[in-house]
């Protein structure tokens, strides 16, 4: 009898939005789709091979609704809110128990948007430039359907966890 593992990496995404109060005022939890390049990031590292992608940094937000892929258009930020753009909170990454998390708060003032937010993304670049993301530097993507706009006081907080699982 032949005996097979199998590995594969679960990501979900929790999507938060505040109000200058502090009062939650919308709420969505969602899975995510880890692209070719969070593979390579998650495989190389395992592996220890040399030069792997560069680790996660920040997340972006945005507004687009290209259907998420591995690669191509699909696997980075479309349309990219002016400002939506947050380095990892602190303390960020953690790991714990084959569990990778990694959360970022879009404070007030920050990827303020008339329209709902309905995307996002974990990148590893150059997170202090507003610009969009290529796909060579997206870790993960998501499109959301449940957060509305983000308000100048309101604040986003993202967290992602990335569960690796071995069968």
């Amino acid at each position: 009898m032949t005996e097979h593992s199998f590995a594969e990496i679960v990501g979900t995404v929790h999507v938060e939005l505040f109000n200058e109060a502090g009062q939650l005022v919308a709420e969505e939890t969602v899975h995510n789709l880890i692209t070719a390049v969070g593979d390579q990031l998650y495989a190389a590292r395992g592996s220890g091979i040399a030069s792997p992608p560069a680790a996660p940094t920040g997340m972006r937000i945005g507004t687009g609704s290209t259907a998420v892929a591995k690669n191509g258009a699909g696997a980075a930020i479309v349309t990219k809110i002016t400002g939506g753009n947050v380095a990892l909170d602190s303390g960020f990454p953690t790991a714990s128990g084959g569990v990778a998390t990694y959360k970022c708060t879009f404070p007030a003032g920050t990827g303020t948007t008339a329209s709902a937010v309905t995307e996002a993304v974990l990148v590893n670049d150059t997170i202090a430039t507003d610009q969009a993301t290529a796909a060579a530097n997206t870790i993960s993507r998501v499109l959301l359907t449940g957060i509305p706009a983000k308000g100048a006081s309101d604040s986003l907080v993202i967290t992602w966890t990335h569960t690796l699982l071995g069968a």
